[in-house]
């Protein structure tokens, strides 16, 4: 309770702070943010890896992995699936209106250059590593899963023997060595959200983030709102699960994914929220949560969706209810398959409507306004990973 108080503490003086537009103050705030940013994604890369390698050593070999892995696809899915279905009842019931096509002509301008270009077999051959350091370098998460899940299981299934017991206590030894610096760095972390929040409200001051899509914003922001408070408690209370106990626990989670739009970033403290604060099973965090931050994607799958249902809908597709339930589906296997990182979701949406042959002219005007969108989803992922988590540990 007393860190929750500090925090919060944390975020008004930033959001003050912030406001006044004092120039060296706004420099040294974006200084900070960035450093803490940079340091959590520092720790997020080796956190996954090694989460998942000692996990799966110790668990490889008994029927509680399969178990959890099985519990974890499964809610990850339903979870998913219900954001996907929420952003298109949504979307049904406000009807977003075209734009005028001067207007998306006009955003073409602001489209980042060559992104459109891309397929989504791109970043589907992305994920495959043709190396062991690049994945590493590149923070590509996914790719880091597939090596780390490898190692763990060839670990698991190794003939017991000296050199395995050497390998597995080295990577447990690195994981405590990892976690002592995460505890460091959230102890440091209200001044962190000092920083965050004084960087946003100097940039919504200075009228970066302005103007909207009315009705397309509405759907998109109305459906992370639904998931968030309606969608995700209920999944928590019907596994008999107090919605407000855990998101309490998971709270600094929450927070630090809101600011830094990464739930990879966030991981650290995810899985220390779980364990400390939530009672989580540390076989079952480190398991589940690395896993949770890769494929369970709430936001970015309502996002996907409604978005293409919008870029579509501006070029002239009839969006007849078996198109839009199939781009349901597409939606919810793009964001399974979407890396943990900021704009994420949108660079993959372009690529779809690029190969669609929508106008992605639409994409340049949502740039603008994404900041805030990527913000809330990055939340509700985080959210939504700790529900899961919460629901795999009880089970």
């Amino acid at each position: 309770m007393k860190n929750i108080v500090i925090w919060i503490g944390a975020l008004v003086l930033g959001a003050i702070l912030g406001v006044l537009e004092i120039e060296w103050l706004n420099a040294l705030f974006n200084f900070i943010a960035s450093s803490f940013t940079r340091l959590f994604q520092f720790v997020a890369v080796p956190t996954i890896a090694l989460a998942v390698i000692t996990t799966l050593a110790s668990l490889g070999t008994k029927n509680n992995a399969g178990k959890i892995f099985a519990h974890t696809l499964t809610y990850t899915l339903l979870t998913t699936v219900s954001a996907a279905a929420v952003g298109l009842v949504l979307y049904v019931v406000i009807a977003p209106e075209n734009l005028p096509e001067e207007v998306v002509k006009m955003g073409s301008v602001d489209v980042p250059q060559n992104l459109e270009s891309l397929s989504y077999y791109d970043h589907i051959l992305n994920v495959i590593p043709s190396n062991v350091l690049q994945p590493f370098i590149n923070g590509n998460v996914l790719s880091i899963l597939i090596i780390a899940s490898s190692v763990g299981l060839a670990l698991a299934f190794m003939p017991q023997s000296e050199n395995k017991e050497v390998l597995v206590k080295f990577f447990s030894a690195l994981q405590e060595l990892l976690f002592t610096l995460i505890r460091a760095l959230i102890w440091a972390l209200p001044v962190g959200i000092v920083a965050f929040a004084a960087q946003l409200s100097a940039q919504i001051t200075a009228g970066v983030i302005v103007g909207s899509l009315g009705k397309y914003v509405a759907v998109i922001l109305g459906g992370n709102i639904i998931q968030f408070f309606v969608v995700l408690p209920l999944f928590l209370l019907v596994r008999g699960l107090n919605p407000l106990k855990v998101f309490k626990a998971m709270s600094p989670a929450v927070l630090m994914a809101l600011f830094t739009k990464s739930s990879a970033a966030t991981l650290p403290v995810t899985m220390r929220s779980a364990e400390d604060n939530l009672g989580v099973r540390p076989d079952v965090a480190r398991f589940v949560l690395p896993i949770c931050t890769t494929i369970n994607m709430n936001g970015c799958a309502a996002f996907i969706l409604v978005t293409s249902l919008f870029v579509m809908q501006n070029g002239g597709t009839v969006l007849t209810l078996p198109t839009m339930l199939l781009w349901l589906v597409i939606a919810v296997i793009s964001a399974i398959g979407n890396a943990g990182v900021p704009m994420g979701c949108y660079f993959l949406t372009l690529s779809l409507m690029a190969g669609n042959g929508s106008p992605v002219g639409i994409m340049g005007i949502i740039l603008p306004i994404f900041t805030i969108i990527d913000m809330v989803e990055t939340a509700e992922n985080v959210w939504s990973d700790s529900c899961v988590c919460a629901i795999v540990n009880k089970k």
